[in-house]
């Protein structure tokens, strides 16, 4: 057994509220017993106290952010500003708590170096890469001097990955990018940002209404092809009448208005409505409400090898999806847990969702299989590899811990292995390194 609780700090530019990932690992932790912090922001548009708790779990709004960064510059002194309250925050929080580990999440990688201090008293230190920075600020800004700025990110993000004691990566294409230029493969894992049964359980629909709602929940970002969805949309529109397309987000600033500009122009804007986001724990009664999800994700960008944890969402709620087939999603998933069209082509989308529409085989199967492959890869499945990981490196620091060696070695789930194929199907590893498990073919 465990000797003691563990005491983790979780360290994120984001609003913890909205954030699965973040909340999944928390309260994960949280639910065996250990003690966690979140240092955070604010979320926007909103006036939040600088102290709360949560689901057990005890979060300092550091910062407040306003999502309205037109400018690399306004993200940056912002990332730095944080980067320096959060160190702030941190010196004063391990002097009272002692933290075993700080998982610190990125955007930005060099956030880790807000750590130094607890670092030094001999905490562990996790970097959670969500995004690639380097690729995720080519796609961003539009910039002439963009070699040399994704040159530098890339220096930071081998930078930092030195600093700290392990890396997670969210999945395993970016795995392959992170070893070849910044870290050892020994020091990496791969944790899919699955969704928590414990939030997103299945939920019935109670919308009785006729219409037929098309769903979007995300950043209203270029890489999301937003564009392509609407276009596709006015053409699913013509064929039927009743259909509304919903779109969940944040303030999308000059990206909302030329969406609102392209529907407009389509003569579907009555149609296409841009609703303001909402607490995450209101999001699954929102997908089950839904008829269809769409992830209409360009190829030829940042989102081609951006996972879409979305998916896994509108499955959870039994909502059949569909999805541009990107170098990702095509790694993951299979035509028929999800109906794939060609990146970038609106015509291709609107008649994948018309087959929807007017197939209720199609969307039956959907569903089922959709299911199935939460049921097989859910974080139910996955979080024994999460908690063994904080149990070793909290081992490292002289703790006793179940399932972790005491000499600071990871065990053999930790490990980079080969994934392999086997009669048509992936075995998941329990640390999720391996593909997941594919739906069986009816």
């Amino acid at each position: 057994m465990r000797s003691a609780n563990r005491t983790v700090c979780m360290l994120a530019y984001s609003a913890y509220e909205g954030d699965n990932r973040i909340r999944r690992y928390a309260e994960t932790l949280v639910r065996r017993g250990d003690t966690v912090h979140v240092i955070a922001i604010s979320a926007p548009h909103l006036e939040q106290a600088r102290e709360a708790e949560i689901n057990g779990v005890k979060l300092y709004r550091v910062q407040h952010r306003e999502q309205n960064e037109r400018s690399k510059w306004t993200y940056a002194w912002r990332l730095l500003r944080f980067l320096f309250v959060s160190s702030r925050a941190l010196i004063r929080l391990h002097r009272e708590n002692q933290y075993d580990v700080i998982h610190i999440h990125n955007i930005p990688d060099f956030l880790v170096f807000a750590a130094w201090y607890p670092r030094l008293c001999g905490a562990k230190l996790i970097l959670d890469i969500h995004d690639l920075t380097p690729e995720l600020f080519a796609a961003k800004f539009n910039t002439r001097l963009a070699k040399a700025y994704v040159w530098i990110l890339k220096l930071v993000e081998a930078a930092s990955a030195r600093f700290v004691d392990h890396i997670i990566v969210s999945n395993h294409l970016w795995l392959t990018t992170v070893t070849k230029r910044s870290a050892p493969a020994t020091k990496c894992s791969v944790f899919l940002n699955l969704v928590d049964p414990d939030l997103f359980f299945r939920r019935q629909k109670t919308r009785l209404d006729p219409r037929f709602i098309i769903l979007f929940p995300g950043s209203l970002q270029w890489h999301q092809g937003l564009d392509i969805a609407i276009s596709a949309f006015s053409e699913f529109k013509r064929r039927v009448p009743a259909a509304e397309f919903h779109l969940y987000a944040g303030s999308g600033g000059d990206m909302e208005e030329s969406l609102r500009k392209l529907a407009r122009q389509l003569g579907v804007e009555a149609s296409v409505r841009f609703l303001r986001g909402v607490p995450l724990d209101d999001m699954p009664e929102i997908i089950a409400n839904a008829d269809l999800g769409v992830v209409p994700k360009r190829a030829d960008s940042f989102g081609n090898e951006a996972y879409s944890t979305k998916i896994l969402e509108f499955m959870s709620q039994g909502v059949p999806v569909v999805v541009a087939r990107t170098k990702i999603d095509s790694y993951y998933f299979e035509e028929g847990t999800v109906h794939f069209f060609t990146a970038g082509d609106s015509h291709a989308m609107a008649e994948s969702m018309l087959d929807i529409f007017s197939n209720d085989a199609l969307r039956a199967s959907l569903v089922a299989r959709g299911l199935e492959y939460c049921d097989a890869n859910g974080w139910s499945q996955k979080k024994v590899a999460y908690l063994r990981l904080i149990d070793s490196l909290s081992a490292q620091n002289g703790r006793d811990a179940l399932g972790s060696s005491v000499d600071g070695k990871h065990g053999e789930a930790h490990r980079p292995n080969d994934y392999r194929v086997k009669h048509g199907a992936v075995a998941a590893s329990e640390d999720g390194r391996t593909k997941p498990e594919r739906s069986k073919r009816p």
